[in-house]
């Protein structure tokens, strides 16, 4: 039998530099099946059954900078891969899912899903995956999913240790710990290309800047080609998904009253996880104003909606939904390069001081290096032209707003903000809202968003978070997933117990899936899950020497 060494290394409330340092740098040995006391219990993951071996592995990059490597777990004999047919939230669907089925030729099976419908009642699941077959390897679920779809039927592959459900794993996890105490680099966000137009790999902006070690970071726009509200994701490619600060200068709006980790220092210190809102305005020298609806964007997209205005369909935050508004003014800064988006509307070009330099009909063309772009649309449009007149004056500001105390953020040029959701922790414990924070499974525009719902938040999935311990530790976190045998992902539940797990009092969730990513002195942990590699994302934390 091998002995665990107990280490309270991520323990809320550890003080004192040297026993920080020194807990930090631990390594944690596989741990025995014996049974143990509750105060070695606390120290391992809440991840399966208290007999699973887990090992980590801790190095220090720097004063104050710590990487832990952690297994845990092993590859059950209970999972398999199977083909998942669709989502049935009633007996009804489920029926008539299993028909379709039936009349393809192949028998039909229903499993539960993991979690309920979080909009009730709580005592019943969501519903079921209607699915065919259990296959011991990928290539022979995927030969049927072929025969499937040719016969006419959704089908995709899956495998069953990712469902949600009890099973033994494995893990595969990242924890960077960033103590402001002994740190004395910096710690910020960084624009992917550093603008909004455009994706870079973490690794690549890792190696650009210099980076100790860096992480994926907010949720941001694949595939500027759609430019239609009501697709899942339509606008700007790499354009922030929510709120982004970067360097204190605000560069995208929030999706209101969704979470984000704020950064205030360089150092770390006094980093939060809140609920925040943006205002914009405009106003002129006679005191007329107006609300500027976005922030470095193609007007009439709003992603993941919460936005203000004339938005339809709803105002309410909807995660990988698009939105539309008809009526906008959007404000661009050179953080949108140096080209604006182009299209119908009005657009006025204010000069380093807030003076009207030019004006046109349609939008595009150049964004002064010191200025900014106004573009309207609609009612928005209307307004520029009653107020933009070359070389009248117009303020614009912006700022971010604690959404539930009400107070404004001081934004200092070491400032960082990063959108995500849900929250996961708040004083020490889960505060999931899925309805709230833009989950909610039911349809939009006949969108299957149980389908949704089930896939990406109550199966598992590879995950990135963030946490703050009670002494004011920054936890960066990232899990590998989609790769069975070598790590099933977390369920966004198992996120928020995980990170509870490691000593954090408040949690986010950040983007995950084939963009979660980190890279630790040049080297990038773990396995993407994207069959093509490391994907490219919208910014990225980078915690520089």
């Amino acid at each position: 039998m091998r002995r665990r060494t107990v280490r309270r290394w991520l323990i809320a409330g550890t003080t004192g530099a040297c026993v920080a340092a020194a807990a930090l740098a631990a390594t944690v040995e596989n741990r025995s099946a014996a049974p143990r006391t509750d105060a070695t219990a606390a120290e391992e993951l809440p991840l399966g059954a208290a007999t699973l071996d887990e090992t980590r592995t801790s190095r220090e990059l720097a004063p104050g900078v710590t990487h832990i490597a952690i297994e845990r777990g092993r590859k059950s004999a209970d999972d398999f891969w199977t083909v998942t047919i669709g989502v049935a939230t009633s007996e009804a669907e489920a029926a008539e899912l299993e028909r379709k089925v039936r009349a393809a030729g192949y028998a039909p099976r229903r499993d539960r899903t993991a979690g309920p419908d979080p909009q009730g009642p709580a005592d019943r699941p969501l519903g079921w995956m209607v699915r065919v077959g259990r296959y011991a390897d990928r290539a022979a679920a995927d030969r049927a999913e072929d025969e499937i779809t040719a016969r006419g039927l959704p089908g995709s592959v899956q495998h069953t240790s990712e469902d949600g459900h009890a099973t033994t794993g494995p893990w595969s996890l990242d924890v960077l710990v960033v103590d402001p105490a002994r740190f004395r680099g910096r710690l910020r966000s960084e624009l992917a290309t550093g603008i909004v137009p455009g994706r870079e790999t973490t690794s690549s902006v890792a190696r650009r800047t210099g980076a100790l070690a860096a992480v994926n970071a907010g949720y941001f726009v694949i595939g500027g080609d759609k430019h239609t509200p009501g697709s899942w994701v339509a606008g700007t490619d790499g354009d922030p998904a929510g709120v982004s600060v970067i360097g204190g200068d605000l560069v995208s709006e929030a999706v209101n009253g969704r979470p984000a980790l704020i950064v205030p220092t360089g150092s770390g210190r006094n980093a939060s996880i809140r609920r925040v809102e943006t205002r914009i305005t405009v106003a002129t020298a006679d005191g007329a104003s107006r609300e500027v609806t976005g922030l470095n964007r193609r007007p009439g997209l709003i992603v993941n909606c919460g936005g203000v205005g004339n938005i339809t369909p709803f105002s309410r935050p909807a995660h990988d939904y698009t939105c539309g508004n008809a009526d906008e003014l959007i404000a661009v800064t050179p953080a949108f390069g140096t080209a604006a988006p182009e299209g119908p509307g009005f657009q006025a070009t204010l000069d380093a001081d807030g003076r009207v330099t030019a004006v046109r009909e349609g939008r595009g063309g150049p964004v002064p290096p010191l200025g900014t772009v106004l573009q309207g649309t609609g009612s928005g449009a209307e307004w520029l032209r009653a107020h933009a007149g070359i070389g009248a004056p117009l303020t614009v500001r912006g700022t971010v707003v604690d959404a539930e105390t009400r107070t404004p953020l001081t934004l200092t040029p070491d400032t960082s903000v990063v959108n995500g959701g849900p929250l996961l922790l708040r004083d020490g414990r889960p505060v999931l809202d899925p309805v709230r924070d833009g989950w909610s499974p039911e349809d939009i525009d006949g969108a299957d968003r149980a389908g949704m719902y089930n896939d990406w938040y109550l199966r598992r999935n590879p995950r990135t978070a963030a946490g703050v311990t009670r002494d004011g530790r920054l936890l960066l976190l990232t899990v590998d997933g989609r790769r069975p045998g070598h790590s099933a992902g977390l369920s966004i539940t198992e996120t928020a117990e995980v990170m509870r797990g490691l000593g954090a009092v408040h949690a986010i969730n950040l983007d995950g899936g084939g963009s979660t990513a980190m890279v630790v002195r040049d080297e990038l942990q773990g396995h993407p899950s994207d069959p093509t590699g490391e994907r490219p994302a919208g910014d990225t934390l980078v915690v520089l020497p």
